[in-house]
C-alpha cells in the first residue's frame, strides 16, 4: 500500500475511534462477562487519547475480581471505579492504582490503613484479583473524573517551599525565573500542568515546545566523524531531523546506533521526577508556586 493510502487509512481509523470511543472506555465488565463464557479478553485498547497501555488481564481473575469489588468497593468508589456518591474517590485515578501492576501497591496501601478505615481484609490472591478488575477499566484523556474538586489548591505551601528549594531550587527561582508565576498562570490547573512538565509533544515522534520552553536539541555524529547539531525536529527509531538556526534541516536515516544520535533535553529533569512525586508533593508545590504572585 503506497504511504499516503496508509496515512489516509491511519486517519479514517483515528476518525472511527474518536466517534464511537464508548466500547474502549468501559471494558472491564466486558471483559469479566467474556471470561465467565469463555471467551477471550478485548485486546488493550491503543490510539490516541487512550493511556495508559496494559496488556489484558487474566479474564478469570477479572471475574473473581469483579465479584470482590462489586461486593466491598462499589458502594464507595462506584461501579466503574471512577468515584461513587457515598464519598470514595476515583481508583482510575488513584496514585496507588496507577503505580500499581498486579496489586502489589493497592495491597501495602490497605494494609497500612489505620483504624481498620475499610472495616474488612482482603486475602493476598483477593487484592491482585480487584487490581486486575480496576486496571481493566481503559481510561481516556478526556475522562473526567467525577469527585473533581472545586479547586486544587489543597496543598500546604510551607512544605511546598521546602520541597521546591531541595528539588528545584538549583535550576528555579521564585525571585528569577518564576518571579510573578501564579500572575502568568491565573488557573492553578494550568499553572501545574505547566510545572510539573513545561513541554508538548506532538505526533508522530515531533517536538513541540511552548514558547516558554527550551528547545530540545540533537547531536547526530555521521559514520565519517562529521556532528550535525541543532533543534530537534522529530525522532523515531528510523529517521531524526536536525534544524539549524537558520531554519534549515538535515534527516538522517537511523539503523540501529548508526549514526550516533544524542538528545539534549532540558525537561529531562522535570520528567524523572514524574515517576518520584507523591500527590502530596505536587500539592503541596502548587500551593507554594501560587503565592508568587
Amino acid at each position: 500500500m503506497p504511504i499516503r493510502q496508509i496515512a489516509t487509512f491511519a486517519i479514517g481509523v483515528v476518525a472511527i475511534a474518536t466517534i464511537f470511543p464508548v466500547a474502549a472506555q468501559n471494558p472491564g465488565a466486558a471483559a469479566a462477562d467474556q471470561a465467565e463464557h469463555g471467551q477471550a479478553p478485548p485486546p488493550a485498547q491503543e490510539g490516541a487519547g487512550i493511556f495508559p497501555t496494559r496488556a489484558p488481564g487474566d479474564p478469570v481473575a477479572v471475574a473473581r475480581g469483579r465479584t470482590a469489588y462489586q461486593t466491598n468497593c462499589a458502594y464507595c468508589h462506584g461501579d466503574d471505579a471512577r468515584g461513587g456518591e457515598n464519598g470514595g474517590n476515583n481508583l482510575l485515578r488513584s496514585e496507588h492504582l496507577m503505580k500499581d501492576k498486579n496489586g502489589e501497591t493497592l495491597g501495602r496501601y490497605l494494609q497500612s490503613v489505620k483504624d481498620n478505615e475499610h472495616k474488612f481484609t482482603f486475602a493476598a490472591g483477593q487484592v491482585s484479583d480487584v487490581a486486575a478488575f480496576v486496571h481493566s477499566f481503559r481510561v481516556s484523556s478526556r475522562d473526567v473524573g467525577r469527585m473533581r474538586p472545586s479547586t486544587i489548591v489543597v496543598g500546604d505551601a510551607r512544605a511546598g517551599e521546602v520541597y521546591f528549594k531541595s528539588h528545584c531550587g538549583s535550576c528555579h527561582s521564585p525571585t528569577g525565573d518564576l518571579k510573578g508565576v501564579a500572575s502568568r498562570f491565573a488557573d492553578p490547573r494550568t499553572l501545574q500542568q505547566t510545572w510539573l512538565l513545561p513541554v508538548v509533544i506532538g505526533g508522530r515522534g515531533a517536538v513541540a515546545p511552548p514558547s516558554n520552553a527550551p528547545a530540545v536539541t540533537v547531536t547526530v555524529t555521521l559514520a565519517s566523524g562529521e556532528k550535525v547539531e541543532g533543534r530537534l525536529g522529530r525522532i523515531d527509531d528510523f529517521i531524526v531531523t536536525a534544524i539549524a538556526a537558520d531554519g534549515t534541516s538535515r534527516s538522517f536515516r537511523r539503523e540501529g546506533e548508526t549514526p550516533k544520535v544524542e538528545v539534549h533535553d532540558p525537561m529531562k529533569p522535570h520528567k524523572d521526577l514524574l515517576a518520584v512525586y507523591t500527590d502530596k508533593d505536587i500539592h503541596d508545590v502548587t500551593a507554594y508556586l501560587v503565592t508568587l504572585k
